[in-house]
């Protein structure tokens, strides 16, 4: 995911807690809790302090906190050291670093095959 500044990201703060779901087109980070469904066009990024109850969709998303819910990404979902994933992943690229924790089942998208240009 490329990085993005600040100010393209909706905020859900730490002191926040929402119960319903959540859809748009922009950049979600969460350091709060969510009990409902995420689906954005955007990046989502769900800080050490997040929780998401859920199903999430999302071109690409980044987490640290902890997700129970399955999770789509149309390009990359990277867990981090300190994530904890209990639910379904289906995306295109997967990053999972050491420590992460990761219960559920994963499929992946076959890469297009670029043609050879002439």
């Amino acid at each position: 995911m490329a990085k993005s500044d600040e100010q393209d990201f909706t905020h859900i703060s730490e002191n926040i807690s929402l119960k319903g779901d959540i859809s748009g087109n922009s950049n979600v980070r969460v350091a709060g809790k969510i009990i409902g469904s995420v689906s954005i066009q955007g990046d989502l990024v769900i800080e050490r302090n997040g929780y998401v109850e859920g199903e999430v969709q999302a071109r690409n998303a980044v987490i640290a906190g902890k997700i129970q819910g399955n999770i789509s990404c149309l390009e990359k979902l990277t867990l981090e050291q300190s994530s904890v994933m209990i639910g379904n992943i289906k995306t295109k690229q997967l990053s999972i670093e050491n420590g992460a924790l990761f219960q559920g089942n994963c499929s992946m998208e076959e890469r297009s095959k670029a043609k050879p240009t002439v």
